[in-house]
């Protein structure tokens, strides 16, 4: 399965929300698009253009979007709001937890620039923490997709789904290999490939960096049983429990917190269900910096190399 998993393009995460949501719209005549000053970063242009008067330009008003949001929904408008997953998140946390996630309203949150790979802005806008604050909102359904069809299939799901979704995406060009025309399913993992040794999980930007990992781990004999979590909550503990009881241990691979994120929610299936080693690759603890794209993965240990020695480690663990 591994060499079939093959680079269609390079194209940025951000750029599949836009087309997802210019597509959900022409289906749904109830979605409409806000943003908070950011309509070209989060490629809204040609949403705009073919429906000027389902989109709200909110200004750098963040708080203010989500409530506007969560307004449009009584009236049953599906509002994606879009801004930078730091302001998505941080700023306006309070806003989401009360007039979003504890009312229960069928806002989508759609946040790009998420993680270390925002790049030059630095450590004020690399938001590392928004997993782990969103998921901890009872009701609140996580997304992180792999790619940019993958972005593209999750942005028109969200909007048949009923309920507050947070879906986190990216800035940079990134490899496109999942199928074009494959369904997105909310809560569904997906295996990439069946292995025996070591269950790989990761999401983001970091599950194509986990397929060159898993390549170079069958090299030397190393059988990956690789998973793409690209819904973090609800988790799909079945998927999760089946792989670590035949492997026998796990690498998780995110681009956030050590603390909170993907790699905690499959440690808290684990600890409950089938202990076993676990090694992670994130963000230890740290707030990022400014830098390329590359330059911050590998000084923060998220590349293909770090996920090697994990998977590494925690094969001899086990043993």
């Amino acid at each position: 399965m591994l060499n079939d998993i093959k680079i269609i393009n390079e194209k940025d995460t951000r750029s599949g929300f836009g087309d997802g949501i210019l597509e959900a719209g022409r289906r749904n005549p109830n979605v409409v698009a806000l943003t908070a000053d950011l309509g070209g970063s989060l490629k809204l242009n040609d949403f705009i253009k073919e429906f000027p008067d389902r989109f709200i330009q909110c200004g750098i008003a963040e708080a203010n979007m989500i409530g506007v949001g969560a307004g449009l929904t009584i009236g049953g408008k599906i509002p994606f709001t879009t801004t930078f997953a730091n302001f998505s998140t941080s700023r306006v946390y309070d806003q989401i937890r009360q007039s979003v996630a504890y009312s229960g309203k069928n806002v989508k949150i759609c946040a790009s620039h998420a993680g270390l790979t925002l790049g030059e802005d630095g450590a004020t806008h690399q938001v590392l923490e928004d997993i782990g604050m969103m998921k901890m909102l009872p009701g609140m359904t996580v997304i992180v997709p792999c790619d940019f069809n993958q972005t593209k299939a999750a942005t028109i799901a969200i909007a048949d789904y009923v309920g507050p979704v947070y879906l986190r995406f990216g800035r940079p060009k990134w490899p496109n290999f999942t199928p074009a025309n494959q369904p997105f399913e909310i809560g569904k993992a997906q295996v990439l490939a069946e292995g025996t040794d070591v269950s790989i999980f990761a999401c983001g930007h970091m599950v194509w960096l986990a397929v060159e990992a898993a390549k170079i781990l069958a090299e030397k004999g190393i059988s990956v049983e690789l998973i793409n979590i690209h819904t973090i909550k609800p988790l799909d503990e079945g998927a999760v429990i089946k792989s670590i009881r035949k492997t026998g241990c796990i690498v998780t691979a995110e681009e956030h917190q050590i603390n909170g994120g993907l790699g905690d929610s499959i440690a808290n299936v684990a600890a409950r269900e089938c202990p076993v080693p676990h090694e992670y690759v994130a963000v230890m603890d740290t707030f990022g910096e400014s830098g390329t794209p590359n330059q911050l993965l590998n000084k923060y240990g998220l590349t293909k190399e770090h996920i090697v020695a994990a998977a590494e480690k925690a094969v001899s663990r086990k043993k």
